[in-house]
């Protein structure tokens, strides 16, 4: 499979609900985007990374509506595992330098198409990967080089909501949205 693009203009556009009702498979890098690209150590050596729970809430809200969700990270450690675990992400590659290759094999393996797959990422190892899928996304903070190539700048920063602010485009697009919403009482 070839990768379709080489550049896309970076606007805060709306994708298309015929796209986003189409994905079936959301992946996301890590730091930067999950986290907000701190790596915090303490004098003892321990690393922390801060995750954002509503992040991991619209990861949870994906795979209540049957979309498989991955992690695809260069990063290789045992918090990222955690985090993982407790969201239930089936997919999880660490230490991956080639994220196309992760994210086609992944496709493969579900019998789903690239366009079928959004993908979040921030830096310019994610490039690649954000040029091969159906819908790319950076966090608002992502670098330029980033911010031009994929389909949607989010408003919200890595570890702040970016993530989320993507899962609910998609989840509005196979109406799910309506079903979180608190129904109005009846008096």
């Amino acid at each position: 499979m070839a990768i379709k693009r080489t550049t896309r203009s970076s606007v805060r556009r709306w994708p298309s609900r015929t796209l986003l009702k189409g994905i079936r498979l959301f992946a996301t890098d890590v730091d930067g985007v999950l986290t907000d690209a701190g790596m915090y150590y303490s004098e003892s050596g321990d690393e922390w990374k801060k995750f954002n729970t509503r992040d991991g809430m619209g990861i949870k809200l994906l795979q209540k509506v049957g979309l498989i969700t991955a992690i695809v990270t260069q990063e290789r450690t045992r918090l990222v595992a955690r985090r993982a675990e407790k969201l239930a992400i089936p997919e999880l590659h660490q230490g991956v330098m080639d994220k196309v290759s992760v994210i086609r094999d992944m496709a493969i393996r579900h019998g789903i198409s690239l366009r079928q797959v959004a993908y979040i990422g921030d830096d310019v190892n994610d490039i690649e990967a954000l040029k091969a899928v159906g819908l790319s996304a950076a966090p608002a903070d992502g670098l330029p080089q980033v911010l031009k190539v994929v389909d949607y700048v989010c408003r919200q920063k890595g570890g702040e909501g970016a993530v989320r602010e993507i899962t609910e485009l998609i989840l509005l697009s196979h109406n799910s949205h309506n079903e979180m919403k608190p129904r109005k009482r009846k008096r």
